[in-house]
């Protein structure tokens, strides 16, 4: 069997919260410790408010960004009044990754029992970019990429995986 190298990827992260500050952000902490420590480069990181309009300004100026292969947004994926962030997101994706949020709350229902409905976190593709929206809890996060992102960003994981087809993202 054909072995390959790790090729690393450019992504971004965006907490999305009304209280997080740099100092207490451990949800986004974890994302940017998870990306470098898998050997990937994090090329931005920014939080905003729980505002659509502020959301979708920083994801779309993203997507066009050169050195942006994926982003990575937490927070705002609940069903109160503030949560956006789908919204904000969802109009910029050309293709949804249903399967994301359908296995992300698969797993977390072995977590966290029915509680896993409230999540709406979601994944697709805009302009050639990954987007992967997550709950802003870290334990969420930290199923996220341990159990689903991890494997996919990473050129090695077989049968397949979304790095590889990168190159033909804007096919």
């Amino acid at each position: 069997m054909e072995t390959r190298s790790f090729v690393p990827l450019r992504g971004a992260i965006l907490t999305v919260s009304d209280t997080r500050t740099a100092a207490d952000d451990v949800s986004g902490d974890l994302l940017a410790d998870r990306v470098t420590s898998a050997g990937h480069m994090l090329t931005s990181r920014e939080r905003v408010r729980d505002d659509v309009a502020a959301i979708r300004a920083v994801v779309s100026a993203w997507i066009t960004a050169e050195d942006v292969e994926f982003v990575m947004t937490t927070g705002g994926t609940g069903v109160t009044g503030r949560d956006g962030t789908p919204e904000a997101v969802t109009v910029l994706l050309e293709k949804k990754l249903d399967g994301f949020g359908e296995l992300f709350r698969s797993i977390s229902f072995a977590e966290i029992g029915t509680s896993s409905l409230q999540s709406r976190c979601l994944a697709g593709v805009a302009n050639g970019t990954y987007i992967f929206c997550l709950p802003g809890s870290t334990n969420a996060c930290a199923t996220g990429w341990d159990k689903i992102i991890a494997a996919q960003l990473d050129y090695r994981t077989r049968p397949c995986n979304l790095a590889e087809l990168m190159p033909r993202l804007k096919e």
